[in-house]
């Protein structure tokens, strides 16, 4: 049984997990994140690639890069949710299943939140789940690649 590639991309700010608004996003940080992932992806046959930037440019050749060879992408795009019409044609340029996770509900946060470009090209969204979001992402897409039973 072959191993599939998960690409996990994380935008702007999410480098400060744990220290930026711990009251809103928690106390783990990112590397306690990507720890979590790796775990879980491996109990479900999943690899994981796990990445973060502050740059929208380097997301988008990241997604460029990844289009053809991962099976899966589960990405937070951060402030870029809002803003980001580029984001969501690169993501609309990979056929595989989308993932979107925010750590917190951005529906109960400010009006400028509760749209989302990335959406409008996910497979799913995942929000209010903390950092558990990046690991039910993860048991999501197994479930959409035929790895787990449903």
């Amino acid at each position: 049984m072959s191993v599939h590639q998960i690409l996990v991309l994380n935008g702007p700010n999410l480098n400060l997990l744990g220290k930026r608004q711990p009251e809103i996003y928690g106390h783990e940080t990112l590397d306690d994140v990507e720890e979590q992932c790796l775990r879980v992806a491996a109990d479900l046959g999943l690899s994981v690639d796990f990445r973060q930037s502050n740059a929208e440019h380097e997301l988008i050749a990241w997604l460029h890069e990844a289009r053809e060879t991962v099976k899966g992408i589960v990405i937070n795009p951060a402030g870029y949710s809002h803003t980001s019409v580029a984001l969501m044609d690169a993501l609309a340029a990979c056929s595989c299943p989308i993932i979107e996770v925010h750590i917190s509900n951005i529906h109960r946060r400010e009006p400028f939140r509760h749209h989302s470009y990335v959406s409008h090209v996910a497979t799913g969204v995942i929000c209010g789940c903390g950092t558990q979001g990046y690991t039910l992402a993860l048991r999501r897409l197994a479930v959409l690649l035929e790895k787990v039973n449903p």
